[in-house]
């Protein structure tokens, strides 16, 4: 199903506009939305990767970028807004309403699946929306959504490589702050970016078993 094709689409956020891609496969049965970080964007070789292996277990997918282009042009330069938890929140929040919105995808399970410090934004913007099933974080910092960790409702997934100590460490103390279903799965050998041969297609993997396990269109929402 990697033919599946994507719609190129603008979502309003406030102010700002985002760019956005949207894959939906025949039948979907849920739609899982990205949250990127670390000054990436919807183009993410890794995310879009993600995506395709997605579509293969009919999941719609939504790639925006959290940042508008002046944006993006402050950040690169500072660091700055890529670390604002409150402003990446504030965007998925956005286009999750947008994504309620979509007649074709409005009767969808909803999932976010965050990297980085997208991650953050992502747990942080769960535990403010109902319709949002699970969520699965990639090397992500789950440790700055701070409080709003105890609030998150939706079934939890963090993953995280076995090189990558300081992240694994911010993890585990993440997940002992969760009262969510939630689980820590450690790719071995693998390092922050999951750039070693095999680690991305583990990430795949388990994010297709989860979501596929929690956004199934048949199944009452997990809340």
């Amino acid at each position: 199903m990697h033919g599946t094709p994507i719609q190129q689409l603008s979502l309003p956020a406030g102010a700002a506009t985002l760019q956005g891609r949207l894959r939906v496969p025949e039948r979907a049965r849920g739609i899982v939305l990205f949250v990127h970080g670390s000054g990436s964007s919807r183009l993410s070789p890794r995310n879009n990767y993600v995506a395709e292996r997605l579509a293969d277990a009919r999941l719609a997918t939504l790639l925006f970028d959290l940042l508008t282009e002046a944006e993006e042009d402050i950040d690169a330069t500072t660091a700055q807004l890529r670390f604002d938890i409150a402003l990446l929140q504030d965007r998925l929040l956005a286009a999750t309403r947008w994504t309620l919105q979509q007649p074709q995808l409005q009767s969808l399970g909803i999932g976010y699946f965050g990297a980085s410090t997208g991650a953050a934004a992502a747990l942080a913007a769960a535990a403010q929306v109902a319709e949002v099933r699970a969520v699965v974080s990639r090397g992500g910092r789950p440790d700055l959504a701070a409080a709003a960790l105890a609030q998150v409702r939706a079934a939890t997934l963090l993953i995280v490589g076995g090189n990558d100590p300081e992240v694994l460490e911010l993890n585990r103390g993440a997940l002992a702050r969760l009262r969510c279903e939630a689980r820590l799965e450690i790719v071995p050998a693998a390092t922050h970016l999951f750039a070693e041969p095999g680690a991305l297609e583990q990430v795949a993997s388990l994010a297709c078993a989860w979501f596929a396990r929690h956004l199934d269109a048949a199944s009452p929402p997990g809340r």
